[in-house]
């Protein structure tokens, strides 16, 4: 029987982007081909688990939503999985980096591109290389905000603007990067704001569970 290596299971509501404020049971599996400076998840804590054990987790919540997440999803959910949870009769979103290919039967894709730190030899840093059909699959596009300069550079290296995903509707998302200093993330978000007001087809997405305190 094949497991998966996750990292927690939580029910909590959405936080972020396009589903803010909605009752989800949230998977977060272990491991990823990143590693963020502002991530906050381990990598090295996880429990082996089967599909029917994460099923037999999530079903008590009362709640038909679930966001698989991480670390880096891609790397362990498969379509199988995906049919799984709709036999169950769950709605699944998925958060990904955008570097691998998503199951194509999500019902929701937020892929979040990340900056590369600097190398030695180049530091302007980069960005994390897309796979070549994101762009087909991605509902919402959610990019950490830390200036103007380091957007520039995602959006450029991802080839943005993009078409609309089989004539529906992407949602483009700013999310000002929490630094963990006040006074930094303040600035941050300011230049966000003023930034979205300038080029009006972004939102602004805020960790609203971390603004109010939950999980």
């Amino acid at each position: 029987m094949k497991t998966y290596r996750v990292n927690d299971i939580f029910y909590s509501l959405q936080g972020e982007g396009h589903n803010t404020g909605r009752a989800a049971a949230f998977v977060r599996f272990a491991g990823c081909n990143l590693r963020c400076a502002f991530c906050d998840t381990s990598f090295d804590s996880f429990s082996e688990m089967s599909g029917e054990d994460i099923v037999a987790a999530i079903d008590g919540y009362g709640c038909r939503f679930v966001v698989l997440t991480g670390g880096e999803p891609t790397l362990q959910v498969d379509e199988d999985f995906v049919d799984l949870l709709h036999s169950h009769g769950f709605e699944v979103a998925m958060e990904s980096n955008g570097t691998r290919p998503a199951p194509r039967n999500l019902d929701w894709l937020t892929v979040s591109p990340k900056s590369l730190p600097p190398t030695s030899s180049d530091q302007s840093g980069g960005c994390a290389p897309l796979f070549a059909g994101w762009q087909q699959q991605v509902n919402e596009l959610k990019i950490v905000f830390t200036d103007e300069a380091s957007l520039l550079q995602i959006s450029s290296a991802i080839g943005l603007p993009l078409q609309p995903k089989e004539d529906r509707e992407i949602f483009f998302y700013l999310q000002p990067c929490d630094t963990g200093d006040v006074h930094r993330n303040a600035r941050i978000t300011s230049a966000c704001v003023t930034y979205i007001k300038q080029h009006p087809h972004w939102r602004l997405s805020l960790q609203t569970h971390k603004l109010i305190g939950i999980e």
